[in-house]
């Protein structure tokens, strides 16, 4: 009988030789060997896959992916993969050049001046999930699997940096709880209370808090060697920095992270979380004067994982939701000692039930924020039950206990993520204008909240017909809140672009022709 395979690391082949030749691929090979020993060496047994080998994806009775850009054909492929082996472990090798993203699209999107902008919520939640390849985000609220993804450089040329994170993997090692409780966590000043609910409820603490301004984003060594970075600050599309923004809400935008600066300063083992705007965008670097991204660099550094947003993400200002509490939730089971695969899935299944019925805000977070970092990585240690001693020294009994134990979680894991799929409520675009009453509700809440008003869109909530038939007839005309109204506030205009894309919107929330709650979102 074939050995169980706790992790498969899934690539493309193909796409890495386009990039790096067959010297390179080879070099990248042997880096994944020493990965996969490394893993065998504590316990795991783990195998590599590609998309692209016909011979391996026949075996698996697995679609092979002829295309490498194409995301519906490496979604089956993945999917039919983990149906064959029910991998712990999904590690996605390569940036979007090689696996790509997969394109969902943002409900939120509008191309007024005062919109959306992002056309596509890129994410690698889909391959979290059994429901099949789809665009619609609002088909994967049901995450199942434990992926994360291990990113080359987009369009690079040299393999070295891939094979440098390959072996930081293989070589990780845990560390006791308080080596993670020390905090780095930085801010923009406008955030300032709602990053402190975050440190809070995250480490128990706010006071080390760092706002932008008044600080700068030249921190001292001691600050940047902490282990856990959490950071709430603006991002902008295809940049190397973070921003911070004034209390006042003024146009300002001082530097706040710098990925130049960072480069070499970070400690080996450090976990980030970013709310940021395009926190976690694997772009090009040339597109950037050769700059690499922030979650790049933290990784080049030795970082065992970043967790952050593609594309534009959302918060309030003053209190916790959407982006807040997606890295809040990552980071708290964590260190609970969760591998940092187990605390994406944990944190995924949790912003759901919380967020429920997620508004467009929120389906749009779930979607975008992803796991940069081997998912079978775990790097807070906690206490375990001593085992008894075993005669066979090839599975030593901590370690079939530890698999046993890890089945038991992925079962329950696997249980509870179906059921939110088949229950949880969805929101869907919809033309129908809010009525008379409810826009004049909405108006005037606009104008409480500093909000001048310009585009709505409105959405309808829709319970899966399972879910809804088994409902007693009385609960089903009862309903949930109806409806949502995304409003975005207008935008001033500027002689020159500013690299920050500021966007500040309501999420309006209707029920019998009634607004029963609003609450205000800015891009971060």
């Amino acid at each position: 009988m074939p050995p169980q395979i706790d992790k498969v690391i899934v690539t493309n082949l193909s796409a890495l030789t386009k990039k790096y030749g067959a010297a390179g691929v080879t070099a990248i090979r042997a880096a994944v060997d020493a990965l996969i020993l490394a893993d065998q060496q504590r316990g795991l047994t783990s195998s590599l896959i590609a998309v692209d080998d016909g011979k391996a994806m026949k075996q698996l009775l697995a679609p092979r992916v002829t295309s490498a850009g194409n995301p519906k054909q490496n979604k089956k492929a993945v999917d039919a993969i983990y149906k064959a082996l029910a991998p712990d472990y999904i590690l996605i090798m390569g940036a979007s050049d090689v696996i790509p993203h997969q394109d969902l699209t943002n409900p939120a999107y509008d191309p007024s001046p005062d919109g959306d902008p992002d056309k596509i919520a890129y994410g690698d939640i889909p391959y979290a999930c059994e429901a099949p390849y789809s665009k619609k985000p609002q088909d994967f609220f049901g995450p199942t699997r434990v992926v994360g993804r291990l990113p080359d450089v987009t369009h690079g040329k040299n393999p070295s940096y891939l094979v440098g994170l390959l072996k930081t993997a293989a070589a990780y090692s845990t560390a006791a709880l308080p080596a993670y409780r020390n905090y780095f966590g930085i801010t923009a000043q406008i955030w300032e209370q709602s990053t402190g609910l975050s440190l809070t409820h995250t480490f128990g603490s706010d006071t080390d808090l760092k706002p932008v301004p008044p600080n700068v984003d030249q921190w001292p060594q001691p600050l940047l060697e902490r282990l856990s970075h959490f950071i709430n600050c603006h991002g902008a599309d295809t940049s190397s920095q973070f921003y911070g923004q004034p209390q006042s809400g003024a146009p300002s935008y001082p530097v706040a992270l710098d990925a130049a600066y960072v480069s070499g300063k970070i400690k080996e083992g450090t976990i980030a979380a970013a709310e940021c705007c395009y926190g976690g965008q694997l772009y090009d670097p040339a597109l950037a004067n050769g700059q690499m991204g922030i979650c790049n660099t933290y990784l080049a550094g030795k970082a065992y994982g970043f967790f952050a947003s593609t594309t534009i993400a959302y918060g309030p200002s003053d209190s916790n939701a959407q982006a807040d509490l997606l890295c809040q939730y990552f980071f708290q089971s964590l260190l609970k000692g969760a591998s940092l695969g187990r605390a994406t899935l944990e944190a995924r299944q949790n912003f759901v039930r919380t967020a429920s019925p997620p508004d467009p805000s929120d389906v749009k977070t779930l979607a975008q924020f992803n796991l940069y970092g081997d998912p079978s990585l775990t790097p807070v240690k906690v206490p375990s039950p001593k085992v008894p001693a075993t005669t066979e020294p090839a599975q030593p009994a901590e370690y079939v206990a530890d698999r046993a134990a890890r089945i038991e979680r992925r079962r329950s894991l696997f249980q509870y993520g179906q059921t939110l799929a088949a229950t949880e409520p969805q929101a869907h675009r919809t033309s129908k204008k809010p009525s008379k009453v409810v826009a004049a509700q909405l108006q005037s809440k606009a104008r409480e909240l500093g909000v001048e008003p310009s585009k709505t869109l409105s959405f309808e909530i829709k319970h899966p017909v399972r879910a809804a038939k088994a409902m007693p007839k009385s609960l089903r005309a009862k309903g949930a809140p109806g409806r949502f109204h995304l409003v975005f506030g207008r935008r001033e205009r500027t002689k020159t672009p500013e690299k920050v894309v500021r966007i500040v919107a309501l999420i309006g929330k209707e029920f019998g022709d009634e607004l029963i709650s609003v609450s205000r979102i800015e891009s971060r």
